[in-house]
């Protein structure tokens, strides 16, 4: 029941982003937006810690502002594998990362353990 939780609220991360962020535009619908969700899971669950092993050094010379990148990369590469998501330029997808980072962060706030 987690794992469906953490999807739909992706989804609506994605959601919010695309609404509040000019440079993201989401055409999709519901289901799709849980699709997205997934994807956004799997790769955060996948490709992310490969990505962070990978920079290590560059992590820790920017004190971990490279985590900005890290994320705004996965935003990209989720824009790639979805056909109803648009990234207009790595700038927005930085932009979008940093969105759904700090959206994921103040829903896990209110999560109990």
């Amino acid at each position: 029941m987690k794992i469906l939780a953490r999807i739909v609220l992706n989804g609506i991360a994605l959601w919010a982003a695309a609404q509040l962020l000019p440079g993201i535009h989401w055409d999709g619908g519901v289901l799709y937006l849980l699709v997205a969700g997934a994807l956004l899971g799997v790769l955060n669950l996948l490709v992310k810690p490969i990505l962070t092993l990978l920079s290590i050094p560059l992590l820790l010379v920017t004190f971990g502002l490279f985590y900005l990148v890290i994320n705004g990369a996965l935003l990209w590469l989720a824009d790639l594998l979805l056909a109803k998501l648009r990234v207009d330029g790595f700038l927005w997808a930085i932009a979008g990362g940093l969105f759904l980072a700090v959206f994921n962060l103040i829903v896990r706030a209110f999560e109990k353990d």
